[in-house]
């Protein structure tokens, strides 16, 4: 008889190489399961309270902490430790009153900050896809998998700020020059700067934008960006 189900774990060499993980301790290492965010840019919840947040010293520890409901993602509670956790998601953790938020650092694309408690409700999200629905309204999907309709007028590759986890707009932030904007991947990821410029694809180049970091220029396609506010970021993201 065939085995049931999906695997829950993986081998530890073919872990995605910006996990901060020891390699040759153990085997296996939880698996990300289906979501939000594919593997190749998230972790599982459980290592992120293991390994980055240390909140808890081994894994089964890690999964009597979330089945016990005491950990919300974007402000809903999440039970399972293989739970994808990626690019600007809000861990709560209730029983210690902490907050945090997964944005590119160090050159590593995603890594846990700590915000203030009055920010665990707003999140930066990216649209990465824009359609009209039967009924004439505007339908966004974003980078971490949710999808709006909503009246607004954005286009691709703009940023808003949502409330969670009612998913209201409250303010957004286009692609365009004078945007200051976060490197979400690359050597450079974590790192903010100007948009000085926005060039058009054409059939061999992608869309990108040339970027003022504090004292270069760079030239990145536009999937390698987030626009995060105007004068500055709009929440904490370093």
């Amino acid at each position: 008889m065939g085995r049931m189900g999906r695997d829950t774990r993986m081998k530890r060499q073919v872990a995605p190489a910006f996990w901060e993980i020891p390699r040759k301790e153990k085997r296996f290492v939880p698996k990300v399961s289906p979501g939000p965010h594919l593997v190749e840019t998230s972790y599982p919840l459980g290592i992120v309270l293991r390994d980055l947040l240390q909140v808890v010293n081994i894994m089964k520890e890690a999964k009597y902490v979330v089945t016990t409901g005491e950990i919300k993602i974007d402000g809903i509670v999440r039970k399972d430790v293989n739970f994808p956790v990626g690019l600007m998601d809000v861990i709560e953790i209730t029983s210690t009153d902490k907050t945090y938020r997964m944005v590119p650092k160090d050159g590593v694309i995603v890594k846990p900050i700590e915000i203030p408690k009055e920010e665990k409700n707003l999140k930066l999200c990216k649209v990465i896809r824009k359609l009209t629905t039967k009924n004439k309204k505007l339908q966004y999907g974003f980078h971490d998998g949710r999808t709006l309709v909503d009246d607004q007028k954005m286009n691709v590759n703009d940023t808003c700020l949502i409330t969670l986890p009612e998913q209201k707009i409250t303010n957004t932030v286009k692609l365009e020059k004078g945007s200051t904007a976060l490197i979400i991947s690359g050597e450079n990821a974590g790192t903010v700067g100007k948009i000085g410029e926005v060039r058009e694809g054409t059939f061999i180049l992608p869309k990108r934008v040339v970027l003022t970091l504090e004292n270069r220029k760079v030239e990145l396609p536009v999937d390698m960006i987030m626009v995060v506010g105007i004068d500055k970021p709009l929440i904490t993201i370093r």
